[in-house]
């Protein structure tokens, strides 16, 4: 079967905006403040639902359900097995052997998004779980809601989940990281943060019904955050693994 190296014709995930104080690297951006708002101080209205998870710091990568396939896909949408790293040779392989589990979970059309925390990139882990963490389900670039997510998912790792409900400030956020730092392992500081606005948002004014969409994302990374500082290519050393086959 011929597969074209990028099997969705897209990226499998962008990038999410930071709020103030978050350390930009080359490409980032900044949110919109009324984002920044609405995710750490004052919600729209009661139709508002904020989720705050740690974010990882590994490699992001997909599992796409395509004509009843699953695929290994890097963060630019291109096979993974045609990377030239071995980390994505290692999650190709990782989702072979694990492909009957992905096809559990996902509907043709449907992708899992996630960080592959094989090797190190700026944190070291000592993983107390498989190295796949998966923090959305996706179709095109619409992402499933939070509870019907976590329904999905029950068979894989998710990210920990700090807060949900409100608003919750960047200085909070980090009191209940440094809490539950050690729940994926992490060595090093964790790497940040990210907030998932949820809505429930009308779509019939007559009747009043509301439908749940995921609204946006907002990140905030450690300022002292160095990106890829164990990767060999930065730090000239030998990579350093959190995961290997044996």
């Amino acid at each position: 079967m011929n597969v074209p190296r990028k099997p969705l014709g897209h990226k499998n995930y962008g990038s999410i905006p930071h709020l103030p104080g978050s350390r930009l690297g080359p490409g980032d951006h900044s949110c919109h403040p009324g984002q920044a708002r609405i995710a750490t101080e004052e919600r729209r209205d009661k139709h508002d639902e904020i989720f705050v998870q740690e974010k990882l710091d590994g490699s992001n990568v997909g599992v796409a359900r395509i004509d009843g396939q699953v695929y290994a896909l890097g963060r630019a949408g291109y096979l993974a097995q045609t990377s030239p790293y071995e980390q994505h040779q290692l999650f190709a392989s990782w989702v072979r052997e694990n492909a009957d589990r992905f096809m559990g979970v996902l509907q043709d059309g449907e992708r899992l998004v996630g960080e592959w925390l094989a090797q190190a990139h700026g944190t070291r882990y000592d993983l107390p779980h498989e190295p796949l963490v998966v923090f959305d389900l996706m179709v095109e670039h619409e992402r499933l809601p939070y509870d019907q997510f976590i329904d999905r998912t029950a068979d894989f790792e998710v990210p920990l989940l700090l807060d949900r409900g409100y608003p919750c400030s960047v200085e909070d956020a980090l009191l209940l990281l440094d809490e539950f730092k050690e729940y994926h392992g992490a060595i090093d500081p964790p790497e940040g943060i990210v907030w998932r606005v949820e809505r429930d948002r009308l779509v019939d004014r007559h009747s009043g019904k509301r439908e749940r969409v995921v609204d946006f994302l907002v990140k905030w990374v450690r300022p002292d955050k160095v990106d890829g500082a164990y990767l060999p290519e930065i730090s000239g050393k030998p990579p350093v693994w959190n995961w290997r086959p044996q």
